[in-house]
């Protein structure tokens, strides 16, 4: 299967700083991408750069088969800002209509592209009455105009409400079902975690790491943490059992292990049988491997 979004050793500078350097990946079709890093890692660079608003000084891009900026790429590519503006006397309505109108699309189909995020409800209203969740919607259902191929969003569900959230990333499932790729840089890692495919993490302009959830915990290698908490009046016979772990005020044992040895430790927690009441297995969060990665670049 042909990559919708290919990149081989990019490298952009300005002036004397390198934004990007030999950055190299791919992102087949249906796949959802999440791009992080801190402020001036190179995210919003190599999201110019993909668009065709910014030339790169080396290495290939190929957005969709063809070159970046072009014109069979624009009209396959969608971008969401995190910050977008519309002009405040036109309706939700009358807005995607005209983005309709310039596409060559039927401009009838707004109330459908406004209902498929929330919209219905304030398609009539002016856009300056809106707040910036409602006026992040009207930038989602521009996205959608003519099936986009790939999607670029950044930081997407700023403004959102947790329920506003949710549906957003349900209408992604949705487009990546249909075969659309999905290029979405978020600091919200607690929403990515569990609705992308694979992770990037840019730092100081170079991609330190690459692969899905699985891999990068294997890679980063950070402890596992279990937490046992005692059966009543076995709290002490617990603890001399597992001299390893810590004692936390709330009576809970805390024994942190490599990946390696989680297996023969949650053995050896079983084999206590009455003595333990219950047992969380808690792995490295996508915090701590994007922290873990950012750390080792000197960040």
């Amino acid at each position: 299967m042909t990559p919708t979004l290919t990149i081989s050793r990019l490298t952009k500078r300005f002036q004397s700083v390198e934004a990007l350097t030999d950055v190299s990946l791919a992102l087949q079709p249906g796949k959802r991408a999440a791009l992080l890093g801190h402020n001036g890692a190179g995210k919003s660079t190599m999201m110019k750069i993909i668009l065709g608003l910014i030339p790169f000084d080396s290495g290939d891009v190929s957005v969709c088969g063809e070159a970046p900026g072009s014109a069979v790429a624009r009209m396959q590519v969608a971008y969401l800002p995190e910050n977008v503006a519309f002009h405040p006397a036109l309706t939700g309505e009358e807005q995607i209509r005209h983005y309709l109108s310039l596409r060559g699309e039927n401009p009838r189909i707004a109330p459908k592209l406004l209902a498929r995020v929330g919209l219905t409800h304030a398609a009539q209203r002016r856009i300056g009455t809106y707040s910036k969740g409602m006026r992040q919607r009207v930038g989602l259902a521009q996205t959608l105009i003519g099936r986009p191929r790939l999607l670029v969003l950044d930081e997407p569900t700023s403004g959102l409400d947790p329920v506003s959230r949710r549906d957003f990333y349900d209408l992604l499932d949705g487009l990546s079902a249909d075969g659309t790729a999905i290029l979405l840089s978020s600091h919200v890692l607690t929403e990515v975690e569990a609705r992308t495919d694979s992770i990037l993490i840019l730092s100081g302009g170079q991609l330190v790491a690459e692969g899905t959830l699985a891999d990068l915990r294997a890679s980063a290698a950070l402890p596992t943490l279990l937490l046992v908490r005692p059966a009543q009046g076995h709290a002490l016979s617990l603890a001399a059992a597992f001299p390893e772990a810590e004692i936390g005020p709330d009576g809970l044992l805390r024994i942190a292990c490599a990946q390696a040895d989680k297996l023969p430790l949650l053995t050896r927690i079983t084999a206590r049988g009455v003595e333990v009441a219950d047992l969380d297995v808690i792995p490295p969060s996508l915090e701590d491997i994007y922290s873990h990665f950012s750390r080792r670049d000197g960040q």
